[in-house]
């Protein structure tokens, strides 16, 4: 008999498994409501003008072969309106880690393109963003980087799956009712290193950091 995450995941949130908040508390996210994929019955209208599908992104992106394929996304915190981007390259798993004051399409815009404007062009060559009107910042960033920006399905966070991963082990350091007002560039910077340096089997066995820095030399 064969056990796969989609067999543990049913049982943790059935409602009749014993212990069952404890064992949602023991999950990475620990979503008190399991969230299904797929689209939602009543889905807004994106805001944002210029919008690239996704579906027109090259096929070659999803390979992940090519370093310089980045996801961007935002982390928020109910306890202020600080909040956090946080920017991954899809070949390397490479984290970028910037507090905001505010969740804001210019705080955004500005924290992207000071992370990707001093890496050498083939090293900034698409960006995956999700619809959030933070990103309506998108062709501001184009114009600076001259990195190509593409929108995910509304709602299909499994197409920014780099990121939407990352975020998870964010979460482990900066729980969810963490007020980022109170986080230090320092704390930030820490939590960006240790996630660098973490070696991943994805990766075979190599950090972020080092395949990045391969990369990066290689296009330097």
């Amino acid at each position: 008999m064969k056990v796969n995450h989609e067999s543990i995941y049913q049982y943790i949130y059935a409602k009749d498994t014993v212990d069952r908040k404890g064992l949602i508390a023991s999950l990475k996210r620990s979503h008190r409501k399991r969230r299904h994929k797929g689209l939602y019955r009543h889905q807004k209208k994106t805001k944002i003008p210029n919008r690239v599908s996704i579906d027109q992104r090259p096929a070659q992106v999803q390979a992940r072969r090519q370093f310089g394929h980045w996801e961007t996304d935002s982390l928020i915190s109910r306890k202020s309106k600080a909040a956090l981007n946080s920017l991954t390259e899809r070949k390397s798993r490479l984290l970028r880690l910037t507090g905001l004051r505010q969740k804001s399409a210019s705080h955004t815009a500005r924290a992207v393109i000071r992370h990707l404007k001093d890496l050498p062009p083939a090293a900034r060559r698409t960006l995956t963003l999700d619809n959030g009107t933070e990103n309506t910042g998108h062709e501001l960033i184009t114009l600076e980087t001259d990195i190509q920006c593409y929108f995910a399905h509304p709602y299909h966070s499994w197409e920014r799956g780099t990121n939407e991963n990352t975020n998870g082990l964010i979460r482990y350091y900066l729980p969810k009712g963490t007020d980022f007002s109170t986080i230090s560039k320092q704390q930030l910077q820490f939590i960006e290193n240790r996630l660098n340096n973490r070696p991943r089997k994805c990766l075979g066995f190599k950090t972020p950091n080092e395949v990045a820095a391969s990369c990066v030399a290689l296009h330097g």
